[in-house]
């Protein structure tokens, strides 16, 4: 049997107030991302995007995503990102826009690539800190993104347990 092969973008969402983030949910990411994959490349976009389309993770404190495409149509899903200008949630629709940071063929390399965007954000943003205070409130708030290492692992040692 042929492995069906995909690809993995990570994605931040921008969005200019953050307490919104806490509203977004995967179906809600999921319904904006393929509105726009149809209205940019029609359904001929639409029908190859959406066969094995998913949203694997979503972090709402950080604002990163994973999205899971088939690895013959990332491209058009790639594409398509810049024109996302907003989500539409059940209360309100929040104004934002997607940044792809990384594209992997695993979830595990998008995984190594955050950890060290993370780290690289910790380093620049430290020195502006003027306290101890404040140092410390944003390397839990960075350094909280790398809890996902954790949660993808214990997903791989379930998968492993299964013949």
């Amino acid at each position: 049997m042929v492995r069906v092969k995909s690809r993995y973008l990570l994605c931040e969402i921008n969005v200019t107030d953050r307490s919104s983030l806490l509203l977004l949910n995967d179906k809600a990411i999921a319904a904006a991302v393929k509105e726009v994959v149809a209205r940019i490349h029609g359904d001929y976009g639409a029908a190859m995007c959406f066969l094995r389309f998913s949203v694997k993770y979503l972090n709402t404190q950080t604002g990163m995503v994973f999205l899971r495409f088939p690895k013959m149509s990332y491209k058009l899903l790639w594409s398509a990102l810049p024109f996302i200008t907003s989500i539409d949630t059940r209360w309100k629709k929040i104004p934002c826009f997607l940044n792809c940071l990384h594209v992997g063929g695993t979830i595990r390399t998008c995984q190594k690539f955050l950890i060290r965007y993370n780290t690289q954000q910790l380093h620049r943003m430290l020195p502006n800190c003027q306290n101890e205070e404040e140092k410390e409130k944003i390397r839990k708030a960075i350094l909280s993104c790398s809890i996902i290492q954790g949660a993808f692992e214990d997903e791989r040692d379930d998968n492993e347990d299964e013949p």
